[in-house]
Parts: structure tokens; sequence; C-alpha cells
């Protein structure tokens, strides 16, 4: 009998966006979970449910393993789980079921759990823990173990007396800065011959995930931050260079991916991390999310020291209106340095863009074009305006949401407040986008390829013309980063009549 079964809800096959992609990751936050139970003394097993049916396995792992608890303790290291997705929680609540059909106390922790902790509980979860959660998690058992009441441990909810609900205003717990005392995550939890296997079929390479830090300081209105808050914490430079290279030579992984909400924020630690790594002999390519006003020519040779081949860069707009609007904190000229810079140093340089903020024109929709087609970075992903709870973006529009207030999967791609335009508009600017930076990779375009484009183009124009929405949300303008230092890209933006009719030319 295993004190712990340790598991979360975020099934791959059950996103279309991301199964399309076949990019699998293990459950980073869920293995630093069991890693740190296990070294406190607690027996735990595992089941993953990225890549196997979750219900029938879960079944199949209770049986075998007959936990006297289960913890869906979602990973918070994977940008799906921070997104809040309707199917990921419906899949929780049948996980709380079952694992009470096998006698097995529950515990849940995650983005969407902490957010609503109240559906959780009422789901049959016997408590929900909030913010970072290894000390909670820990004491939590401890205490259903020995027959105890949680309601006193800090970080935790649960229902109070005769199913109250006054312990849901339990503050958070924050655990300690110094993240080089926790245990590397317990991978050996997981079936890696799976995961080889999976991205080996699907890209040829074998990529694993780990993180150099927690959270991220920055304020952009519209990032929802459950777990970390605004705190930061950064692991030593030496510990990730070895923890690269255990990646490498233990698990056979060829690339890496670094899961930070943000990368490279300490610039020498930056340049301890290029040290450390061309100390260890062992260089993995691997790729980040980072912002363009810390890449700057000194951190991406720094990091292209250090093994990195792609950053990707939360860009969202083109327009500096709407890049103040979301209280970004950055610049558009900051953009186009970084892209500069990645590019001098040969790594790939991509954009996350975000569609559909309130207040955003055809005008600033087409800087974000224009920004796109000067910079011409490697790859972009698109998203839409997602308010999420305890944002003050959320806060704004918060009297427009109707029943509907999260995705049911990353592809669920919906404004569900009042929008400038409607969703067919910015799907059509999102294919678009799409189609003309993969474009650039074929040095001779078809005809074909050319006709594609240019429909995609028109189409855009055609729409943006019936698809603004009456009464479309607007915020208050606010005072801008710095006027003075703005880069203007409206005498560079190529307007799209132009680019259509000259569409042939696009890859020059």
């Amino acid at each position: 009998m295993t004190d712990v079964l340790l598991t979360h809800s975020y099934h791959l096959p059950y996103d279309r966006k991301q199964a399309q992609k076949m990019e699998p990751y293990p459950p980073l936050g869920t293995l630093y979970a069991a890693g740190f139970l296990r070294v406190n003394g607690v027996s735990v097993a595992l089941f993953d449910g990225m890549l196997e049916q979750p219900e029938e396995g879960l079944r199949r792992a209770l049986r075998l393993h007959r936990p006297k608890i289960v913890a869906i303790y979602e990973d918070d290291f994977n940008f799906l789980t921070k997104m809040c997705l309707t199917r990921m929680r419906e899949l929780a609540w049948q996980m709380i079921s079952i694992a009470h059909q096998h006698n097995a106390q529950v515990i849940v922790h995650g983005s969407d759990a902490t957010d609503h902790a109240r559906e959780f509980l009422e789901h049959g979860a016997e408590c929900v823990l909030q913010g970072e959660a290894e000390y909670s998690l820990l004491e939590a058992v401890n205490a259903l173990l020995s027959g105890r009441s949680v309601a006193n441990i800090p970080g935790v909810n649960c229902l109070g007396p005769g199913g109250s609900l006054e312990s849901l205003q339990r503050s958070p717990r924050m655990i300690s800065r110094r993240t080089s005392a926790l245990p590397l995550p317990a991978r050996d939890l997981i079936d890696m011959s799976t995961y080889r296997k999976t991205w080996k079929d699907a890209h040829g390479t074998f990529s694993l995930n780990l993180v150099a830090s927690r959270g991220c300081p920055f304020r952009c209105n519209w990032c929802a931050k459950p777990i970390f808050g605004d705190r930061y914490q950064l692991r030593p430079a030496a510990d990730v260079a070895s923890e690269m290279r255990l990646l490498n030579e233990e698990y056979g992984a060829e690339h890496l991916w670094f899961a930070d909400d943000i990368f490279g924020l300490n610039r020498q630690w930056l340049e301890e991390l290029a040290r450390a790594v061309e100390a260890s002999g062992c260089v993995v390519p691997f790729k980040i999310q980072a912002r363009a006003d810390l890449l700057t020519r000194d951190s991406a040779s720094a990091l292209k020291r250090a093994g990195c081949a792609e950053a990707w860069m939360g860009v969202e707009s083109g327009s500096q209106d709407i890049l103040d609007a979301m209280d970004k904190g950055l610049l558009v000229e900051e953009v186009i340095n970084a892209r500069d810079h990645l590019r001098s140093e040969g790594i790939r340089g991509c954009y996350f863009l975000q569609l559909g903020y309130p207040g955003e024109s055809w005008e600033d929709i087409q800087k974000t074009i224009a920004l796109v087609r000067r910079t011409r970075p490697d790859d972009i992903g698109v998203s839409f305006a997602y308010p999420l709870p305890n944002t003050r973006f959320y806060a704004r529009v918060r009297e427009q949401l109707g029943a509907k207030q999260n995705w049911a999967d990353s592809e669920d791609l919906c404004v569900m407040f009042k929008g400038t335009y409607t969703d067919r508009f910015y799907r059509a600017i999102r294919d678009a986008l799409h189609a003309e930076v993969a474009s650039w990779k074929t040095k001779t375009p078809t005809n074909v390829d050319t006709n594609v484009l240019r429909e995609l183009w028109r189409s855009v124009e055609s729409l943006e013309a019936v698809s603004q929405n009456e009464d479309a949300t607007q915020l208050p303008k606010v005072k801008t980063v710095s006027r003075s230092t703005k880069y203007s890209v409206s005498s560079h933006f190529v307007s799209l009549q132009t680019t259509v009719a000259s569409a042939g030319e696009i890859n020059e």
C-alpha cells in the first residue's frame, strides 16, 4: 500500500491543438511534489495521464498501489494548466470521484483549483492547496495519514463545520527562496520510453523540460499568477547546468525546454550559466521564454554559449498603445532590437502575439502585422485576449462575461467579452499571419502558395469591414512607457492592399 498516488488532469489527446503539435513533456510540477514527499519519508507512486487514457489508467493505478491519498497535483510549469481549461477541470472532478470509489482521500492543487476552490471542494476534494504547495502538501498528507484535521495548515482550503466555506479565506503559502533546497523532480516515476518514442516519431529529436526559476515579477495586467504571484526565485546556475547534463546523459535528452515564465532576468546569472555549461563540456540545445527588453546583445551572447537555440518573446502587439494598455512595460523598439540580437547569434527568435485586447483598433492590428513583416520572426504563436480570474484585465471586463468564462482547450480561441471584432475576424488574421510567416521558409514559393496567401489577406480585408461589434469594450487611455523613445512603425507599414498586389515578392 502506498501513502500517496500523485497524478494530474492534463491529457494530451483531449487538447486538439497540442495533440497536433505532439510535443508532450512530463508533468514537472507533479514530479517536484513527488520528489519532495519522498525525501520527507512519504511513500509515493505516480500516474501520468499525459499520453495514457486518464480514467482507465487511474483506476488501474489505484488497484495496483492502493493509496491512502490521491493528490491531483497539476504541473504549475505547464502554461496549459495556467489557462484553466474546462476539459481539465471536468477530468479532475472525475478523478476525485474515481479516487473515492477506491477509498482514497483527495488533495487537489493547481491554478484552476486555486481560483475555484469552492467547486473542487464541493465535488469531493478533502482540501485544495493554494500557492506554492510543496510544504503545504507535505503537511496535509501527514495530517490526513494520522487522522488529523487539515483546517489550520497554511495554504490549505477545506470545508468547515457543517459545510461552511469559512476556511477559503486562508492565504497561500510561500516556499523558501532557496529553491535549491528542493530535490530534483522524481523523473524515475515516469515512463520516459513513451515520451522518447513519441518525440522521436513526431520530430526525430527527444526533448525534456526543466526550470531554472519560479515566477515572474512583471505585472502585465492580463497575466494570471495564482501559484507564484509576483515573486521570482532563481536556482544557482551551477545546479541548472548540472541538471541539463543529467537530462542529456541519463535520460538521453537531445533538446531541452526551459518552462520558466521568464528566463534570463538576471544578466549576471546568464553569464554564470554559460560558464557552467561550458565547464561541464555538455552543451544541449534549448528553448526559452523571455522578455524582449531583457535580450540585450550581451544576454544573447551568453544564451548562445549556454546552448540556447530558440527564444520565444511575449511581444503581444506591434502597437505601443496596446502594450501600454496591457501594462506590459515594453517598447516596440525593444522587440526590434531583441530580434536583431538573437539573429546575430544564430538564435531563432519567435513571437507570442495576442489579438483582441480591449480597445485594439484596425490601426493597432496593422501595426502588429507591420512589426511581424519588418522583423521576420522565425515562428509565431497567436492567441486571443483571455481574461483569467484575479487579474486587472478580468476585473475590467467581468460584467461582460457570460456562462462561458474559460476555454475548453487551447484551440478554443474566442473572445468572451465584447471585443472590437468578431472571433471570425481574429481567426482570419491568425491564419493569414501563420501562413505568411511559414511562407518565408520557402525560398521559391509556388503560384499556389502565393495565391493562397493572397486570398487569406483578402479575406481579412473583406471581413474587417463587416466584423466590428457594436458597443465594443474600451479601456481608458493610459500613460505610455516612454513617448519620447516610442518607436513608430507607421512609416514602415506596408498596407495589406499593397502586399496583396505584390504577394509574389513576399519572400524577397
